[in-house]
């Protein structure tokens, strides 16, 4: 448990005007008799909360009280705060925030897929958390052999692995490879709630050997980044690779390819 170190007149207002946007049917109360101020009244946040009046006038008020996070997501329950409200309230009052549950099945923004066809010529596609190819451009096309897969197989990890065109092409694939899934490692911890990223990895399991002695050996690292060598038309060619957030909420990542100079 935390104390808030002093007054914090942003978690008042928040804390507030949530409250007054909420009526007494948004939460099961009956709406009962005229009200002269808007919203909920504060002894009925307290009490749906399971805290004392005075002591949630207090946290309303930014006092230095103590509060945990346990109490924090139960009151983002109670006020009905959506993921960036329930994270604002958790930084008002000097909590950590709490992770998001991670998310495999999403929908790339048309301007996310706008930027990958504008990256060309460098080869740029978008993933999720389980790696599923969900946008790419020509130049990626070219690269990596999306549009020879129906679209529920375009997964990176699964052509990495079961795809010998693509290992063939990826020159010192048995180096490249086991620090790619180290990479997925962290995306898969993020999703572990996921049954579709589970499933993905009993089946590469069951059908690559390599895959299954790298997995289990534990190994994490960042998010693949720095050159990877790739044959193109049979020449091997030097890229350098990247990945960033494009959409924090839906958990997705555009990987950009770059001829190296």
């Amino acid at each position: 448990m935390r104390t808030l170190e002093r007054t914090r007149p942003e978690l008042a207002d928040f804390l507030r005007t949530r409250r007054e946007r909420l009526l007494p049917e948004d939460v099961g109360l009956p709406s009962g008799k005229r009200r002269r101020t808007p919203g909920l009244r504060r002894e009925e946040v307290a009490a749906l909360a399971g805290v004392g009046l005075t002591w949630y006038t207090w946290l309303e008020q930014g006092r230095e009280i103590g509060v945990s996070a346990d109490f924090l997501d139960n009151l983002a329950r109670v006020l009905k705060l959506d993921a960036a409200e329930r994270r604002h309230l958790f930084l008002l009052a000097h909590e950590r925030p709490p992770a998001e549950p991670g998310k495999t099945f999403c929908i790339v923004p048309a301007l996310a897929a706008r930027l990958v066809e504008d990256l060309a010529p460098h080869a740029a596609y978008i993933i999720n958390l389980r790696w599923d190819v969900l946008a790419f451009n020509d130049p990626a096309d070219s690269l990596f052999g999306f549009t020879g897969h129906e679209p529920e197989q375009r997964n990176m990890l699964r052509l990495l692995f079961t795809n010998p065109a693509l290992r063939d092409a990826i020159v010192d694939w048995e180096e490249q490879a086991p620090a790619m899934l180290a990479s997925f490692r962290r995306d898969f911890a993020a999703a572990r709630e996921d049954a579709d990223a589970g499933r993905l990895v009993a089946e590469l399991e069951a059908v690559s050997r390599a895959f299954k002695s790298w997995w289990r050996s534990q190994d994490v690292h960042a998010p693949c980044t720095g050159t990877r060598v790739i044959r193109v038309g049979g020449k091997p060619m030097e890229f350098e690779h990247t990945s960033l957030t494009v959409d924090g909420g839906q958990h997705l990542r555009l990987v950009v390819y770059a001829q190296k100079r």
